[in-house]
């Protein structure tokens, strides 16, 4: 059963001035049957190694309390952990792999060992040099060692040093940071901009200075652990509504006029939908102009999350907001990072009339350490290159590559007859696995042949829709891609792989005392 769905300007009013096509695909019977038969395998042998850890008769590596601290509430819940110690520690080799170089098109892999079932690891001393990198969020190239963003933040790191060492409430507000705030807001076309030092607490510590009691956040069931962590943090009441789909958000919004608050059915002193720009792990891409309608109709707010979607969407760049060319201000709370399209760290907030109110209130902004001056002069001249204020059109260039580089990949599996979900335009391609022992049989074999990518399973997707997630970027040539399109189909046809790496994650050789 194959869902693909295709809307154009003729649907929903005349919503979409473009064709937006999505495609997802049931997972297939027998497929379903047997990851559920190999999970089950792993479950009776994961009993059957915590039986012999817990009789000393295989060596536990596993953390454990003290033995005086037996009568004390346990750090460690046994069985939360049985997951970890008996499939993630089978395949833990896919994850974590050190890196020595730039994470451009290729990268230098530093060689590991493990002597113990991957619970330790150690370096060989070997490279692994020109791994074709299809795992960095470097939509654009700009995590580079030369160039103008590269050579702009060696001056200023000579100028004002690496660190700032103190909040920008007290003595680490420098001239770059204003300036750089003020052009986040020409870009995206809003009032103001206010920039965080990390990404992730740029969600989790501003929902909650947006929002608290009284309040009710509708929440995106895939949206990323950031919002939900902001949303659990803020004290306001959360319902979930199914991925991108508007009927079950507008029930909802139906449901909490209606009815108001739990008990007392006083109304919602503030409403606040989140949703992300592009979904990293489905590949899909917000129906942003519906979530706008049911928005205005219904009088509540909106907070979008474009940490993948800005610079990797859009004609000119501008995330998700300038892909469907909606007005900027008709989003509440725009956030997004530097860490993916502008090879930086960090992330931000923009809008109207919340940015002053956010520089007092915020957790981030008070408390956390200015962002170091060569990461915002990153920003900066990343920023103005995509602008075209740089003077050239390499920004427009790496928008127009990524974008060209995004369908023909997407198309070049399709064509081969991989199961790959989300919108036909988002640079996040994810390859349906499904079946647990595949999940480290692909990340290993691509490896061996000089081809890095990101593997992903259980909890971070449904249990039976494991995948592997190819990042497009700017910086991939078509050779490239070509040669990972090519490979592909010849890893996941190796019969005698699911055999071994089925044995290797279930039965690998038990380490005695």
């Amino acid at each position: 059963f194959t869902l693909e769905v295709i809307q154009g300007g003729q649907h929903h009013g005349g919503l979409y001035k473009r064709p937006f096509v999505e495609s997802f695909e049931e997972t297939p019977m027998l497929v379903a049957v047997l990851t559920y038969m190999g999970y089950g395998i792993l479950t009776i042998f994961g009993y059957l190694r915590d039986f012999l850890r817990q009789w000393k008769i295989e060596r536990c590596h596993i953390a454990r309390e003290k033995e005086e601290q037996r009568d004390f509430v346990p750090l460690y819940q046994d069985f939360e952990n049985f997951y970890t110690r008996n499939l993630y520690m089978r395949i833990r080799d896919n994850w974590n792999r050190p890196i020595c170089s730039v994470p451009g098109a290729k990268m230098d892999l530093m060689e590991r060992a493990s002597h113990d079932y991957n619970w330790t690891f150690e370096y060989t001393g070997r490279v692994v040099h020109d791994v074709i990198n299809l795992g960095s969020y470097n939509y654009l190239g700009f995590a580079e060692n030369t160039g103008p963003c590269a050579e702009s933040a060696a001056e200023v790191t000579v100028k004002y040093g690496v660190g700032v060492a103190s909040s920008r409430q007290e003595i680490g507000n420098l001239d770059r940071h204003e300036e750089m705030e003020k052009l986040v807001a020409k870009f995206l076309g809003v009032e103001s901009a206010m920039a965080f030092g990390m990404g992730f607490a740029t969600n989790s510590m501003n929902i909650p200075a947006l929002t608290g009691k009284g309040c009710l956040i509708l929440s995106d069931e895939l949206n990323h652990a950031s919002l939900v962590l902001g949303a659990r943090l803020s004290g306001s009441i959360i319902r979930v509504f199914k991925h991108n789909n508007m009927q079950s958000l507008e029930k909802l919004l139906r449901e909490a006029i209606v009815h108001g608050q739990p008990r007392t059915h006083r109304p919602w002193k503030k409403i606040l939908i989140v949703v992300e720009g592009i979904y990293s792990m489905e590949g899909s891409i917000v129906r942003l102009p519906e979530v706008i309608a049911l928005k205005k109709h219904y009088r509540a707010y909106l907070y979008l999350d474009e940490a993948h979607s800005i610079g990797a969407l859009g004609p000119r760049g501008r995330g998700v907001v300038d892909y469907f060319g909606l007005d900027p201000c008709d989003v509440d709370v725009m956030m997004g990072t530097f860490t993916k399209s502008f090879g930086a760290a960090g992330g931000y907030i923009a809008g109207k009339r919340l940015i002053e109110y956010l520089r007092s209130h915020s957790h981030s902004a008070v408390y956390a350490t200015s962002m170091s001056p060569p990461v915002v002069e990153q920003i900066i001249t990343s920023m103005k290159c995509i602008m075209g204020e740089d003077g050239t059109t390499i920004g427009c260039e790496r928008v127009r590559r990524l974008a060209e580089n995004t369908v023909y990949f997407r198309k070049r599996l399709r064509e081969m007859g991989f199961i790959i979900y989300g919108n036909k335009d988002s640079p996040v391609v994810p390859m349906m696995l499904y079946m647990p022992a595949k999940i480290g049989a692909f990340g290993r074999e691509m490896l061996k042949r000089n081809i890095g990518v990101v593997v992903v399973g259980f909890p971070a997707t449904p249990i039976i829709e494991s995948r592997a997630r190819f990042c497009i970027s700017a910086s991939h040539s078509r050779e490239l891609l070509d040669k990972v399109a090519n490979t592909v189909p010849s890893v996941t046809l190796l019969k005698p792989s699911f055999l071994y790496y089925t044995s290797h994650v279930f039965l690998d050789p038990i380490d005695v005392d």
